[in-house]
């Protein structure tokens, strides 16, 4: 589910963590189940993180039991999902959404967080990654620039604001070294801790980038 402004206070009571998060950002390629198509994300959404495998679902879902396990404070969205009548959910699809601004109180994290959208935006990453074609190494160079000042800001926020490394996602959205797999691009890490740009194949195999 999508989060809602009327979700917040379970996050404020810790019912949802911020760990449990991920924020999508303007402009990352995202699937839109109603309409039925893969395009760019018109504003920013904070959902429910997805479990990790390849059996892929809501981390509150319990499959043993079959279960969720924050029923009782479940989100807007899993409260209007009904299987035999849509009209309430589709209805809660079109309303405005919860805001990464609405929930970050402290200043100096926004101000990361504005300063990280100004540098590692989708429109910036977009830029870069069309000029490769016409600009060769030039292109490439910027955009490993950018993979890295996200990849390294990560870390160095956990550190100095003391907080956990694994609510960065919801703070930053999914790394740039991820998303840049909806470009055909992968980002490899070298044993000298340096970044090679390559691309993935059909078969899924890695080729240098020329």
């Amino acid at each position: 589910p999508t989060l809602h402004p009327e979700d917040l206070h379970l996050i404020e009571k810790g019912r949802i963590e911020k760990k449990d998060l991920i924020t999508l950002r303007r402009g990352e390629l995202v699937t839109d189940n109603v309409r039925k198509l893969v395009a760019p994300s018109t504003d920013e959404v904070i959902k429910i993180r997805e479990n990790n495998g390849a059996n892929q679902g809501c981390c509150f879902y319990h499959s043993s039991f079959k279960a969720c396990t924050i029923y009782d404070a479940r989100p807007l969205q899993c409260k209007a999902l009904k299987c035999w009548d849509n009209r309430e959910i589709l209805e809660i699809l079109g309303r405005p959404k919860l805001r990464r601004r609405d929930v970050v109180l402290n200043g100096v994290l926004l101000g990361l967080i504005e300063e990280h959208e100004k540098r590692c935006g989708f429109d910036v990453l977009d830029s870069h990654v069309r000029r490769i074609t016409s600009e060769g190494d030039n292109a490439v160079e910027d955009l490993l620039e950018l993979l890295k000042f996200d990849f390294h800001l990560r870390p160095f926020v956990s550190q100095k604001l003391n907080i956990p490394l694994n609510e960065t996602d919801f703070f930053f959205g999914r790394p740039l070294a991820d998303t840049i797999r909806s470009y055909g691009l992968q980002v490899v890490c070298e044993p000298d801790g340096g970044f090679l740009l390559t691309r993935v194949s059909e078969k899924g195999r890695n080729g240098t980038l020329e």
